[in-house]
């Protein structure tokens, strides 16, 4: 049921990310929000700039779609330097690494999304190159294996993570910069559409990307995506400009309500309610129920709903709020939960 999901903030490819690589900002200035983080960037930007130095490493860390590889591009167009770009899984062995930090020339940038998924003789081979710049890389194997000593030019390595937690201790500790990347307001999105907008050439009346915005969950790729599928029924249904009808019309055929809730979001809240009567029920029982994976409605699902105060999570399990129950128009056969957790009840974390 998730897999075509217009709401989930993974990436969908190499051909989704082509185009949004033609909407990312190429400047720190351009960006929008996350003014923490930009704060912070532009101080150790220019700090490494006047002394003609390479950044120090960074890693970013938050919920997927917030722009931790849009900023990456930017930091190294700010710093006039060339990015090589991979990803935790696709680094096996240490002769992956080894290609990548041989080619990199000084000021460089090495980053690498999901850096929580390296392997752990990737990531005990990153350690020396992080802090000393140099490795020692094995060549041969059995009797005629040596090691050879591999001095390497002063790079910044960016790593990127939607689960800052199970990275390691001693691989987060040869960060400098940590960096948490927060969802974004309505404002805020709504500024990122209209500059989507400008670059894709669309012509929108006033509210209609608010609309869109608020619908985002707070976070620009799904924005983005958004924005394209109501360009699209625009260009189909109407005149190719985004009117409050053909947006509206759009989002409907979407199913997506005002408050960026699809069909699968409302299933789960549903399922608590008419199956475990406002709950608790415990994530195992709601997965066999829908008929889908854990994991989909703990990293795809459950987020949102906990973000809006939708849903309680609980020791015992999931319970629906209040809030919940007015957005759906429905009546639990139980008081459903008031949103605030008691002075002795703890979360669980599964």
């Amino acid at each position: 049921m998730a897999i075509d999901r217009v709401l989930s903030a993974d990436s969908r490819g190499p051909q989704e990310e082509a185009l949004y690589m033609s909407l990312r900002p190429g400047r720190l200035g351009e960006c929008v929000g996350q003014q923490n983080a930009k704060d912070k960037l532009s101080i150790a930007i220019a700090a490494a700039k006047k002394r003609k130095e390479p950044l120090e490493h960074i890693l970013f860390y938050g919920p997927p779609g917030l722009g931790k590889t849009t900023l990456a591009h930017v930091i190294a167009n700010e710093m006039g330097s060339s990015i090589r770009v991979s990803s935790g899984p696709a680094l096996v062995k240490q002769g992956d690494v080894m290609g990548l930090l041989t080619n990199l020339n000084v000021g460089d940038i090495l980053f690498i999304d999901e850096i929580h998924r390296l392997s752990a003789p990737v990531e005990e081979f990153l350690y020396p190159a992080m802090e000393d710049y140099k490795v020692d890389f094995t060549v041969d194997s059995g009797l005629h294996a040596k090691t050879i000593n591999f001095p390497l030019k002063r790079f910044t390595l960016i790593g990127a993570t939607t689960r800052a937690g199970l990275l390691s201790a001693p691989l987060r500790s040869r960060f400098g910069m940590l960096l948490h990347l927060e969802f974004y307001r309505v404002e805020e999105l709504t500024e990122i559409l209209r500059r989507s907008a400008r670059l894709l050439e669309l012509t929108a009346d006033k509210g209609t990307l608010e609309m869109i915005a608020n619908r985002s969950r707070g976070t620009p790729r799904i924005a983005n995506r958004l924005l394209k599928r109501v360009r699209d029924y625009a260009q189909v249904k109407g005149t190719g400009k985004l009117t409050d009808p053909i947006v509206q019309q759009a989002l409907q055929m979407e199913r997506i309500d005002p408050l960026g809730l699809d069909d699968l979001d409302r299933a789960f809240l549903r399922a608590i309610v008419d199956v475990y009567n406002g709950g608790p029920a415990g994530i195992e029982a709601l997965a066999a129920t829908l008929g889908d994976e854990r994991d989909t409605l703990e990293d795809v699902v459950e987020p949102y709903l906990l973000q809006i105060g939708f849903v309680r999570r609980t020791k015992r399990g999931r319970e629906i709020t209040q809030a919940a129950c007015d957005h759906l128009g429905i009546k639990p056969k139980h008081p459903p939960a008031t949103g605030q957790a008691s002075l002795f009840e703890e979360e669980a974390e599964s």
